[in-house]
């Protein structure tokens, strides 16, 4: 590419950023880290009516948490600042008269009330009401095209509301072209004309985006289907200033789990999964929505799952690191159909990620979400959970498949001691407990060559020893092998934990 890569991440400060703004922002860094290029974030905050606090703040912590920071933004290699568009509204009046001056665009003086009665009289007549070039020109709408320039001003001096739409062209194919879904063409005359600009001084987001992306040397647009029908206008924007325009690249939308529908928070919230990066409180009402990070995600999982909503990389491999993903990206390998939200994939690679942690980091979090474990060496913590990680998703699920490795049974299971204890299970547990007060080396190795040895020396079957011997130590059939928890507990706490059970037969 001759020009430098520049892409944009632009969100809005409504709310908490919705994992599918995670995964345009997520796209928008690959492509720029692939071509050694920028990554922009730019505040879309022109609606300063649905301006919500805390927002802009909870946009930036998500993309460091995921680890996708942008390279120039607000406060940072401010280059091209401001960044905020609520910062930049003294640019856009100069541009949307540029526009009005050329005849490529207009005054429109319609109340919203004069354009619902016309809406409602279409409806009554069968048709739609679009506001273009059927319309524009017969006298019925009030704006610049038909009043006088002294009308036209005269309405503005006194204070009347107004706002500067686009002339969309008449009679015209536009050729289109988007890097994932190939070339597109629009009938101009099926395009109403878009507002750009208001009277209270601020723009709309058509004007703001084209301008603000020009301005900051945008090569290359990633953004949501959502913003598929725009398209024509913001060409023909491009094309009315004299601007080269940037490439475009529409991603498809996350759908539902069932494949039906985009995903909403509504849906997490039924089936049981966040949708948001981060935990977020609403400052209005103090709802506090959940996040992939306070749920027990690790970022790693998270940005390789959202990868794969809507790319493939076209071969079978499934995970990657950051730096791998980087290398493999390409917008060709995007996807047009939308992506099915999977929640149990999700889980499948947090259970991948949790695996790759090391022991010790993995305790050290444990430790400080139990109370139980405050006054335990991590050391200790670290080894039980390199014996249990296999089998959790989350740290979350560590104490359900550990607590007997720091506190002894209080109970046994009821189906499991149905299973387990027999006529002679007292006899065979209390040589056990022989057998281990007299292993003096005591090691894993040692325990099971003695056990073992003894079992298979005897001609006993395994299940009548190590089934109530596992049930003594963990107070059901579960946990890992049977001889590191012994280890691990120690000699006397093994031998306490047999002669329990062994009272209840």
């Amino acid at each position: 590419m001759s020009k430098k890569v520049r892409v944009r991440f632009a969100p809005s400060p409504t709310g908490p950023l919705h994992i599918g703004g995670v995964r345009t922002a997520l796209f928008n860094y690959l492509f720029a880290k692939k071509h050694n290029g920028d990554f922009v974030l730019r505040i879309e905050d022109t609606d300063q009516n649905r301006y919500v606090e805390g927002a802009e703040d909870y946009i930036v912590k998500s993309l460091n948490w995921c680890g996708i920071p942008f390279d120039e933004g607000p406060g940072k290699n401010e280059k091209f600042g401001p960044y905020r568009q609520s910062e930049r509204k003294h640019l856009y009046k100069q541009y949307a008269d540029q526009l009005i001056a050329e005849g490529k665009a207009y005054y429109a003086f319609d109340t919203s009330e004069e354009l619902d009665a016309h809406r409602k009289q279409h409806e009554a007549e069968g048709k739609t009401f679009i506001y273009n070039w059927h319309n524009r020109e017969k006298g019925r709408l009030v704006n610049s095209l038909v009043l006088s320039e002294e009308e036209t001003q005269a309405k503005i001096n006194a204070g009347e509301d107004y706002v500067v739409r686009f002339k969309s062209p008449q009679d015209e194919t536009l050729h289109l072209k988007d890097i994932i879904r190939g070339d597109i063409s629009i009938d101009t005359n099926i395009l109403d004309d878009k507002i750009l600009f208001k009277s209270d001084g601020m723009p709309t987001y058509h004007l703001a985006n084209i301008v603000d992306d020009h301005l900051m040397e945008i090569t290359h647009v990633i953004r949501g289907e959502e913003w598929l029908p725009s398209l024509a206008l913001h060409k023909l924007l491009y094309d009315a200033f004299g601007w080269e325009a940037p490439e475009f690249a529409h991603l498809p939308l996350i759908l539902k789990p069932t494949g039906k529908g985009k995903l909403s928070k509504r849906d997490g919230d039924k089936l049981g999964f966040p949708v948001f990066p981060l935990a977020w409180t609403d400052p209005k009402n103090n709802e506090v929505s959940r996040g992939y990070k306070e749920d027990g995600y690790f970022a790693e999982a998270v940005v390789n799952f959202l990868a794969f909503l809507g790319w493939n990389p076209g071969t079978e491999q499934e995970i990657f690191s950051l730096e791998e993903l980087v290398a493999a990206f390409d917008l060709s390998k995007v996807n047009k159909a939308g992506a099915r939200f999977d929640p149990d994939k999700t889980k499948w690679f947090n259970h991948h990620y949790m695996q790759q942690q090391l022991d010790l980091d993995l305790a050290e979090e444990f430790q400080t979400k139990n109370i139980l474990l405050k006054d335990i060496d991590v050391n200790y913590i670290a080894l039980v959970v390199g014996l249990i990680k296999e089998r959790a998703t989350f740290v979350s699920d560590f104490w359900d498949l550990s607590h007997f490795f720091f506190v002894s049974p209080t109970d046994y299971d009821e189906k499991a001691s149905k299973k387990a204890i027999k006529e002679d299970t007292e006899d065979l547990l209390k040589k056990v407990v022989e057998l281990v007060n007299n292993t003096e080396d005591y090691t894993v190795e040692n325990l099971q060559t003695n056990i073992k040895g003894w079992i298979t020396d005897n001609g006993i079957g395994f299940g009548k020893v190590m089934m109530p011997l596992r049930l003594a130590l963990v107070g059901a059939l579960q946990g890992p092998d049977v001889f590191d928890i012994m280890y691990m507990i120690g000699k006397t706490e093994t031998v306490k934990r047999i002669a329990a059970l062994v009272k209840t037969i």
